[in-house]
């Protein structure tokens, strides 16, 4: 509906509707990072007249292919735990909107949010083409400010050089596992996607980058070096072994470089699985240790809680042990490819009965390729999303795979059939998109019993 300069937002629904009657590259098919799509201009003048609220308290910002939302969580339980008021700022959600901003795991309240959109609603109405995450990133920046943070954990949205986010001026810089991803708005190398990514990083800002293949390390290297911005890589300033994998989660050893001696160095849990959680976390870690020279204080005893703490729903989680049902929201072959390696690692005799759904833009061969070997049977469904590809139209695709599949539109109703399928020897995995993964598990927990006795 249509929003008058003299309407005022009455409730939650009428504000998301609201932040959501802009236009929203996020659920469109056509998008790229043309100048007329995205232009930090627009969103360094729309917080110019809020006051420029990011500029009030300090940040970490995070790109990435994989892994930023995680080491975002790490980030901001550990400094929680440290004491600090933490503002966190994520996307996209798995089941409310508030869920992308919050302050030390506290969500921001519907009332709060309709009366900042009511706040920013002129000045927004005076800005020509603002985008949807422009306005929900304003939002998020302004509402950490009202709230007096200590620090912002701020995960990019999209890219990093021309997202909405990046007119921040953080303590440090950090880049995430970089793969073939939105290869048709980030471009189709890695070299294009590392250059998108890397434009996060400021002049004379430590920068913190996860291990990469050598093709966007270079040009990670090379932006850091045009900047003047101290680079540390983790494995080499970082190194780490993995002491133990359990069902409950994981112990690390980080280690010194050039050494591999377990004794003396320090130990860590994390309850995220899969070998890329710990990456994660030693990402986090790192850091972590870089904004301690900026006059944080975060002791061990913080770090090891903090880590300890995080949570991150539907990467590797499982809902049930017996027989095992997970969620994942892996959405492309690199993601697909490490979520097997785990489901390998934990459960290597059971097959699965997967349930799949991706984006119409997402590389569809490539993640079938990874994930179908160790399937017996697919089920394709789709998320309620305008860029979900029709559950008809990828079981067609699908069916030159060797594994038996069907067609199934609703998540709710594939995923019962997944459970009426499986047996005492072999999982549910559910997985292809964040969006199947988060309609998957909102029915799961909101009415086990129910799917478990009607399917």
């Amino acid at each position: 509906m249509p929003y008058m300069k003299s309407d005022s937002i009455n409730n939650y629904q009428e504000a998301l509707d609201y932040i959501y009657s802009f236009v929203d590259f996020s659920r469109t098919h056509q998008y790229n990072l043309s100048p007329e799509n995205f232009d930090l201009t627009r969103m360094v003048q729309f917080m110019a007249l809020l006051g420029s609220p990011q500029n009030t308290y300090p940040s970490l910002h995070i790109a990435g292919s994989k892994g930023k939302g995680s080491v975002s969580a790490f980030c901001a339980s550990v400094l929680k735990v440290a004491g600090y008021k933490v503002g966190l700022y994520t996307s996209p959600h798995l089941k409310d909107f508030e869920e992308r901003i919050q302050i030390n795991g506290i969500l921001i309240s519907r009332s709060e949010l309709v009366d900042l959109v009511n706040e920013v609603k002129p000045v927004v109405e005076s800005i020509a083409e603002l985008t949807t995450f422009e306005i929900m990133t304003g939002l998020a920046f302004l509402y950490f400010a009202r709230q007096n943070v200590d620090i912002g954990v701020i995960e990019v949205g999209l890219g990093g050089r021309l997202d909405a986010t990046n007119i921040i001026s953080p303590l440090v810089s950090v880049i995430t596992s970089l793969y073939l991803d939105h290869v048709t708005i980030l471009g189709d190398t890695l070299e294009d996607i590392a250059a998108e990514k890397g434009g996060i990083l400021k002049p004379g800002i430590p920068v913190i980058c996860a291990p990469q293949e050598k093709e966007a390390l270079q040009v990670i290297k090379e932006i850091a070096a045009q900047n003047g911005s101290p680079l540390t890589q983790i494995e080499q300033d970082y190194p780490y072994i993995i002491n133990s994998s359990t069902l409950d989660g994981q112990e690390f050893t980080l280690t010194k470089p050039g050494e591999e001696d377990r004794e003396g160095n320090p130990q860590y849990f994390i309850p995220l699985l899969g070998g890329y959680q710990v990456i994660n976390a030693v990402t986090a870690y790192a850091a972590l240790n870089a904004i301690r020279s900026r006059g944080f204080h975060i002791n061990e005893a913080a770090i090891h809680q903090g880590l300890a703490d995080t949570v991150w729903p539907a990467r590797f989680e499982i809902a049930r042990r017996q027989p095992p049902v997970i969620f994942d929201a892996a959405h492309n072959p690199a993601s697909i490819r490490k979520l097997r390696e785990t489901v390998d690692t934990f459960f290597p005799d059971l097959p699965q009965i997967l349930v799949f759904g991706i984006s119409e833009d997402k590389q569809l061969e490539g993640m079938l390729e990874e994930i179908l070997p160790r399937t017996s049977h697919l089920i394709c469904t789709q998320a309620d999303h305008p860029r979900a590809m029709e559950a008809e139209d990828l079981a067609a695709r699908a069916k030159k795979y060797p594994c038996s599949v069907e067609s199934i539109p609703i998540v709710r109703d594939a995923l019962c059939r997944a459970i009426q399928l499986a047996d005492q020897d072999q999982l549910v995995l559910v997985t292809g998109s964040i969006f199947v993964a988060a309609s998957a598990r909102i029915a799961w927990y909101e009415d086990k019993e129910g799917i478990e006795n009607s399917c």
